[in-house]
């Protein structure tokens, strides 16, 4: 019930203010991916469940900036230049345990959910976030 509201006060205050329309951290100025959280292999399948567990989660901190579909158009994410996960091409270089690894630990303006979310619920996030490219 609070998460939603932390979220909102967290990326109003807690986070580093980027001025509307300055593009988001360029990919190599981020610090790299440690290799062996790369490879790692989601345990998780697609199922309705977890599609549903995960978009529930989705809901309450991610969809404000990366949208309801995925696309990148949140309300504070349109500033950021966010990736459309809608498109293929925006995940096709990045493993299941890349994206992973920036769910839990955040990346550029990104926030991480650290250890607030249960391992099987990044692996959750992880799926969905794949679902999205495939519409």
């Amino acid at each position: 019930m609070f998460k939603p509201l932390f979220l909102l006060l967290s990326v109003m205050f807690g986070l580093p203010h980027q001025e509307a329309g300055t593009p988001a951290t360029p990919a190599a100025a981020l610090p790299a991916i440690p290799a062996d959280a790369a490879k790692l292999v989601n345990p998780l399948k697609s199922t309705p469940e977890t599609r549903a567990h995960a978009k529930k989660m989705y809901g309450w901190d991610c969809a404000v900036c990366h949208g309801d579909a995925g696309d990148g158009k949140g309300d504070l994410g349109a500033k950021y230049k966010l990736k459309d996960w809608t498109d293929p091409a925006s995940l096709k270089d990045r493993t299941d345990g890349e994206l992973f690894y920036i769910i839990k630990n955040g990346r550029g303006q990104m926030p991480g959910e650290g250890d607030r979310a249960k391992t099987d619920d990044i692996w959750a996030m992880v799926v969905l976030v794949r679902e999205y490219a495939k519409k």
